[in-house]
């Protein structure tokens, strides 16, 4: 096997299983938090605002690029790569993987709660060797379904860093159903991510359970919140969209 079909391979079966990336995450963290020195309060509060801003611009990238993009484009697949428009506008007129680029962040913001800035360039690393076979598979997918017009769209297009200077609207409007339909997983995710760090930190650092009151709202809120957006989508039509995925 060739190696450019041998990596298209390995890019397919990561996509397959991505879903898995999180819980490497939690395992990874581990040590890190195990080896981390406590700071003072004041340092603390300023790496936590930090994380909260990058997970909440990975939310608000993701956000948008599903509320405006139309069913049957390549996007938000759990299975195997789907496509049966290319879309070019929006969002992905200026970045070819928002939702790529949108889980980093995410993810990289609990990482960063995790106070270890070893962690976070470990972290950078891995997400980029793993994501960087999924969007290759992706790609030539994409090639051999739209061919030249993908390859004169993704051309002087980023892969994964956007160039804000070719951002075309969308002539999809944002629709915050599709995103409540699509994003409340993503969403719950995230908070246990930051509450299993902190969980993690206090048994280590105070060896008790512990978890601020705050936590355990926002925790039991965003668990409710789930719960309803997941009942409606699967028992009635309140989420349902015409032309949307």
């Amino acid at each position: 096997m060739s190696l450019i079909n041998e990596i298209e391979k390995q890019g397919n079966f990561l996509f397959k299983y991505r879903g898995q990336f999180p819980i490497v995450l939690f395992i990874l963290a581990l040590p890190f938090i195990y080896f981390t020195d406590s700071i003072c309060s004041q340092e603390e509060n300023n790496f936590t605002l930090a994380a909260i801003v990058l997970s909440s611009t990975g939310f608000v990238i993701r956000a948008y690029t599903i509320g405006t993009t139309p069913r049957g484009t390549s996007g938000r697949n759990t299975k195997e790569q789907v496509a049966e428009v290319l879309n070019s506008t929006g969002i992905y007129s200026v970045v070819r993987h928002p939702l790529y680029l949108g889980n980093y962040f995410m993810w990289i913001g609990i990482v960063f709660f995790t106070f270890n800035w070893y962690f976070v360039i470990i972290v950078s690393l891995l997400y980029y060797l793993y994501y960087e076979r999924i969007m290759f598979a992706e790609e030539r997918f994409l090639e051999r379904k739209f061919g030249q017009d993908y390859l004169e769209w993704a051309c002087n297009l980023p892969a994964f860093l956007p160039k804000l200077s070719q951002f075309k609207k969308s002539h999809i409007p944002f629709s915050i159903i599709s995103v409540m339909r699509r994003e409340y997983s993503g969403v719950l995710a995230t908070v246990i991510g930051f509450v299993f760090i902190e969980l993690v930190r206090n048994f280590f650092q105070k060896k008790e359970i512990l978890i601020p009151k705050i936590g355990w709202y926002i925790l039991a809120i965003t668990f409710v919140l789930c719960l309803i957006l997941r009942t409606l989508k699967r028992s009635t039509s309140l989420l349902e969209e015409e032309g949307r995925s």
